[in-house]
């Protein structure tokens, strides 16, 4: 016999970042506790809007699943004395699992003689179970920020005002705070905020649809999209698209209504990005555009409510944003007013780090990098390199990133195209931020790619050397995503760059400001970014061990770093590869660290390991030239040859031979051996 479970919990508005998280938590914590109660539950749907979080279990067993329990307690030597009389172990045994001694029985082990019971827990009612089961979900339901009401003892995301618990129709019984939970629900704050009976979810959906609530997430955001696209087409545009915002909005209504108003002319002077930053972040409006992708004088609001006279509230929300824009228009010229350099010397009193000194020192460390990675790779734009550099962080002295800080870098590079900044420059002011999340965009030319990864690896290099190390919960800087944007920098253009060069470089311009030995920094760092490209790598599909047996081998240029994982990944394809690896893995399990000295042939008595000898300095040169070359997947097809010499080698020579110097020498050939693959990859971390 199985029902429904349904519960809804209805509060004050919850901010909509908060929603789906919580939602996703509510299910893992109601399934964690419905299995360890042994009831069985079927499919589990999540409603939500800005006022309640519902979750409601199809087919949940009425009755608790019997378990049957095998339980081996102390040994029987310990558990009874010489008499046969139990011991204080056995009789702890027995009262822990609510048995008599009489009732215990022994068992033999591999171990000896233990105490044993059998025992069966017939189960109980899954209604009686409940009350106490969503009592502890809905306390345990974390939040980034909670906060608590009255004088009451619990904490929620906000207050909470009702609570729906329902269990085949009947209600569960529990309290939060002073809330008791019932089966009546409640429907939209202004147009219908009167109470309504809850039998089950289907009755639920109906009736709270006939109060202006629609509960289910993914109609919601059907219905605003639908009402968008027909909006924007009267208009004679389309709406830029904006997952993100639409995904939000969808959190912040229960029943949506979409309404456009105009953007007045003489704003539309001001750069595109700056109109479509301060309507999303500001008044969650959605932007159109024509058909070319330009900016269109008008907007769209999601209202909450479905308004009686609709010109009245786009009137109120054309006030709203003319006032919002007049001041973004006074910002936008009162900036011009100066050039962009001159914000240098204001920058020189901005703390960047409390230690690791002010933003001007910050631009003067990463414009010394950021001109070493031109001179390496594009001598030709070595003054372009310099000149983005020094003015990247200038527009976070202007007025408008002040008002607006997510317009860093996008101002910086509109202020300077007016200024008649070379385009380059203009763009790399821009680009330098990039990517702004795993998988985001990249810098498009070498300029901003320097000015990038200049930044960047300062970031990392500078923290870690004033103790500001990421954590597994926290990493306040950013600097993971930082290296990520470094490795992902690097591979889209190619550069072959030595990180720990990189590394000890940046390291070097924080000799003032470090505050751990710089050995310690640069070998922390090098790991910290190693250990993300092992993350990225894994995640687009290389194996796992592939990627840890090349990155222990070497890790210095990401780019030649993959190429090797490539080659790898590919000769793991093979059929033969994993006999190919168990005979280089006993080369590597056999010399231990390697003894390095020439190969006397003299001592060569056996035709195996002559012929060991013969294939490998035949191959050496071979090899050597194609790991020059780069051309990784032929140097390890080269490898593989020698895998039948390897067998026969191990086959009929005794390597650890009671004469010393032949045992050496053994020990010389299979490391000369080792030697060949040893800079591609560490064999012996392959699965």
């Amino acid at each position: 016999m199985s029902a429904e479970l349904f519960l809804e919990l209805g509060t004050e508005e919850i901010p909509a970042g908060f929603i789906p998280r919580a939602l996703e938590d509510m299910k893992r914590l109601l399934c964690k506790e419905l299995d360890s109660a042994r009831i069985g539950y079927g499919d589990i749907r999540t409603f939500a809007t800005p006022r309640r979080l519902v979750i409601t279990l199809a087919d949940v067993e009425k009755q608790q699943q019997r378990q049957e329990l095998e339980l081996t307690g102390p040994p029987a030597r310990i558990a009874f004395d010489g008499d046969g009389k139990p011991t204080k172990a056995a009789e702890g045994f027995a009262r822990t699992n609510g048995v008599s001694v009489e009732e215990l029985k022994t068992i033999e082990t591999p171990k000896g003689e233990y105490l044993f019971l059998s025992k069966v827990i017939e189960g109980g009612a899954s209604a009686e179970q409940l009350p106490e089961i969503l009592t502890r979900v809905v306390t345990k339901i974390p939040f980034k920020k909670s906060m608590r009401w009255k004088d009451l003892d619990v904490r929620f995301a906000r207050p909470m005002h009702w609570i729906v618990a329902l269990f085949d129709g009947e209600i569960v019984p529990f309290t939060f705070g002073d809330l008791k939970s019932g089966n009546m629900s409640r429907g939209h704050r202004f147009m219908a905020p009167e109470e309504f009976a809850v039998v089950g979810v289907d009755d639920y959906i109906t009736k709270a649809e006939q109060h202006h609530v629609i509960p289910q997430i993914e109609k919601r955001r059907q219905m605003i999209e639908e009402q968008l696209e027909e909006l924007a087409g009267q208009l004679g545009g389309k709406i830029n698209p904006d997952d993100e915002l639409l995904a939000e909005v969808s959190f912040l209504v229960e029943t949506p209504q979409a309404l456009a108003g105009t953007i007045e002319e003489r704003f539309l002077q001001l750069p595109p990005e700056l109109l479509i930053t301060s309507m999303r972040e500001h008044q969650r409006y959605f932007t159109l555009i024509d058909d070319a992708g330009r900016l269109l004088p008008h907007f769209i609001t999601i209202a909450n409510t479905l308004a009686k006279d609709p010109k009245v509230v786009v009137a109120g929300n054309e006030r709203v944003l003319k006032a919002r824009l007049a001041d973004a228009m006074f910002f936008w010229q009162e900036d011009q007013k100066n050039k962009l350099e001159s914000k240098l010397e204001p920058l020189k009193k901005v703390v960047y780090q409390a230690k690791l000194g002010t933003s001007f020192e910050k631009i003067e460390r990463f414009t010394v990098l950021a001109k070493g990675l031109a001179e390496q790779f594009s001598p030709a734009d070595l003054a372009l390199t310099e000149r983005a550099s020094l003015l990247a962080k200038c527009d976070l002295e202007t007025g408008m990133v002040y008002e607006f800080p997510e317009l860093q870098g996008i101002m910086g590079r509109e202020y300077a195209m007016i200024e008649g900044e070379d385009q380059r420059v203009a763009t790399a002011i821009f680009e330098h931020y990039l990517p702004t999340q795993a998988g985001g965009d990249l810098p498009t030319d070498h300029v901003g790619a320097f000015v990038s990864l200049a930044d960047k690896i300062d970031s990392i290099c500078g923290c870690f050397s004033v103790g500001l190390i990421p954590t597994g919960t926290t990493d306040p800087y950013a600097l993971r995503r930082c290296a990520i944007g470094i490795l992902a920098i690097i591979q889209d253009r190619g550069y072959a760059i030595s990180i720990p060069d990189l590394v000890a470089q940046s390291v070097s311009l924080l000799e003032a400001k470090r505050q751990r030995p710089a050995e310690e920094i640069i070998a922390d760092v090098i790991e910290f970014i190693r250990l993300r490209l092992v993350n990225m790598l894994s995640s687009q599909g290389y194996p796992t061990d592939v990627v840890d047996a090349v990155l222990s081998a070497d890790f210095t240029e990401p780019v030649e770093a993959v190429e090797r994982i490539k080659a790898l990944s590919n000769l793991k394809g093979r059929d033969d590869f994993e006999p190919l690896t168990v005979a280089f893995k006993r080369v590597g399990n056999m010399i231990k660290g390697g003894l390095h000295q020439p190969v006397d042939q003299a001592l060569l008595s056996d035709e195996a390991e002559k012929k060991l000898y013969e294939a490998g300095q035949k191959v050496q040169s071979e090899v050597a030239e194609l790991v020059s070359a780069r051309n990784y997947t032929q140097a390890l097809e080269t490898i593989a040859g020698l895998r039948a010499p390897v067998d026969c080698f191990f086959e009929n020579v005794m390597v650890m031979s009671d004469d010393e110097a032949v045992k050496n020498n053994r020990l010389a050939l299979l490391t000369s051996i080792s030697d060949l693959f040893s800079g591609i990859a560490d064999f012996s971390r392959i699965a």
